[in-house]
């Protein structure tokens, strides 16, 4: 019965599934007792128990990849869909900020002064760090295209480096986001314009992060040698993941940040 004559990969029992589900309700739970009774306790347990599932339950999936062999081409293939499939589910949760985005500004209610942006709503200029970060996240686009070509060219130092200044360049638009929230002059309660800016971009933000988080792991494995030219769907994925981020801060920058000025 140990003998496998087929190229899928059945999995073997887990217990990450069930842990990620109570670990996810239990931060759920604690995000309205913080709402209503401003107690984190319930939900900083549920966001720590969700982050250790993560990350074992994906040095699982690295292990059976790498080390176990269970990764053939049918799984890779299963997994490169799931990637896409997940980034449609992705641009499809961003089309509902847009939409309410588009919705607000083009018929702007008496309620906010039938005008856009609303009465009393100092906006950013796009030409500032809005601009700047729309350099960072371009040029990251192009050093992590640069990577993923290194590695299929088996140069290995050129793809340490060029990951090594993606994942710099996503830690440096963060901190620019952050000072930009800093100084915003309005907040998210302040009006539909303010909802749907921190909305949009603070998700985006959120995004970067990930994406940023994505790639260190995958710095860490490749110092490791996991990878190799036709060995590599981790860093695939990630890749194209950090390319959906650059596109969705293309079409934020354009039309919330310029356009909706």
């Amino acid at each position: 019965m140990s003998k496998q004559n087929h190229p899928y990969h059945m999995v073997e029992m887990s217990p990450w599934p069930l842990v990620g589900a109570m670990s996810t309700m239990l931060t759920m739970m604690g995000l309205v007792k913080f709402f209503q009774q401003t107690s984190m306790v319930i939900m900083m347990t549920g966001m720590l128990m969700t982050l250790l599932t993560m990350m074992q339950w994906w040095r699982d999936v690295v292990r059976e990849g790498t080390y176990q062999g269970l990764h053939t081409k049918v799984v890779i293939k299963g997994l490169r869909w799931g990637m896409i499939l997940f980034i449609v589910s992705e641009v499809l949760f961003f089309i509902s900020f847009f939409w309410a985005f588009f919705h607000s500004s083009l018929s702007p209610t008496v309620q906010i002064g039938s005008m856009w942006p609303p009465n009393g709503i100092l906006p950013f200029n796009p030409m500032q760090i809005p601009l700047l970060n729309t350099i960072i996240l371009l040029t990251s686009g192009v050093t992590v295209t640069w990577a993923h070509h290194s590695m299929l060219n088996n140069n290995f130092k050129e793809m340490n480096q060029s990951l090594m200044i993606t994942i710099m360049m996503g830690i440096y638009f963060t901190m620019l986001q952050t000072y930009e929230y800093i100084e915003a002059s309005f907040t998210i309660s302040d009006s539909i314009y303010g909802s749907t800016f921190f909305m949009a971009t603070g998700f985006h933000g959120l995004h970067v992060i990930i994406g940023t988080t994505f790639l260190m792991v995958c710095m860490l494995r490749q110092m490791n040698l996991h990878f190799s030219k036709y060995h590599h769907v981790g860093f695939e994925a990630a890749a194209w993941y950090w390319h959906f981020v650059d596109v969705v801060w293309l079409f934020l920058y354009v039309s919330v940040y310029w356009w909706g000025n």
